[in-house]
């Protein structure tokens, strides 16, 4: 039974959630890519029946070459793609999904090597037959390319700015609670910031971690000019850590001073 959700933990102890890209959109990606791979054949063997009819030995070369170049473009076309724009090709970025290595890094040229020269087996007997049965199998919908590449393809998450963080219902995920402030000059901190940050904090999960890691320093540089003093470590864990004191500030805590 395919898995639709996957949740990593990275080095950096943070957990990225992914969707799993489903059947039916890889199945959509793998016919636009091979339309633009079939026009480029098409091409190749425009020119090879050109060169026929004004040489024979020059066709047959031509012809032969053809051939060769269709067999390259099959893998050719999807490694040069899925490196060159960090594991996608024109029709998985038309769908809007991804191929990446667990915890979010780059599939890179080996990875994507890997994946597409054993892409021939998964094609067989036709159209992904092979490659089917085994994403039916797999519970994250891997094909065998995937498997040996250690190669997972997700739902592209959605690009998020600090200004288009907007609230959303629901608790906070869990974090640190403050007894004693330890944070100076809270009493700067307006609503609104309060709410940005928040609503950040609800949302990062749905992120890359690129996306968090940007963000989230964003947010501590717009804290730093706000409270009037540096702020050193992980921005993430002050951002969670602000979050509890600032609610314990405004349920009268013991402040903190510099």
């Amino acid at each position: 039974m395919l898995d639709d959700h996957l949740l990593i933990e990275t080095p950096e102890q943070i957990a990225l959630s992914y969707d799993i890209a489903g059947i039916g959109a890889r199945f959509v990606a793998a016919l636009v890519d091979h339309i633009l791979i079939g026009v480029l054949i098409a091409l190749l063997a425009a020119v090879a029946i050109s060169l026929s009819e004004r040489n024979l030995l020059a066709g047959s070369l031509a012809f032969g070459l053809a051939a060769l170049g269709g067999y390259l473009l099959l893998c050719g076309y999807y490694i040069f793609f899925e490196t060159l724009w960090n594991g996608q090709t024109p029709g998985k970025r038309l769908i809007g999904l991804r191929v990446m290595r667990p915890g979010g890094r780059p599939i890179g040229f080996l990875g994507s090597a890997t994946r597409n020269i054993i892409r021939l087996i998964d094609f067989l007997p036709i159209f992904y037959g092979i490659g089917l049965v085994a994403m039916f199998i797999d519970r994250h919908g891997r094909r065998l390319g995937d498997l040996a590449a250690g190669a997972l393809t997700v739902k592209e998450q959605r690009s998020l700015t600090l200004q288009s963080l907007v609230a959303t219902e629901g608790p906070l995920p869990p974090g640190p609670v403050a007894e004693r402030l330890t944070i100076p000059n809270l009493q700067v901190i307006t609503p609104a910031d309060y709410r940005l940050i928040q609503d950040y904090l609800r949302q990062r999960l749905e992120l890359s971690l690129s996306a968090r890691r940007r963000l989230s320093g964003q947010l501590l540089q717009g804290l730093q000019r706000r409270l009037g003093y540096p702020i050193y470590g992980d921005p993430e864990a002050f951002l969670l850590r602000f979050v509890a004191e600032y609610n314990a500030f405004h349920a009268q805590a013991v402040p903190a001073v510099i």
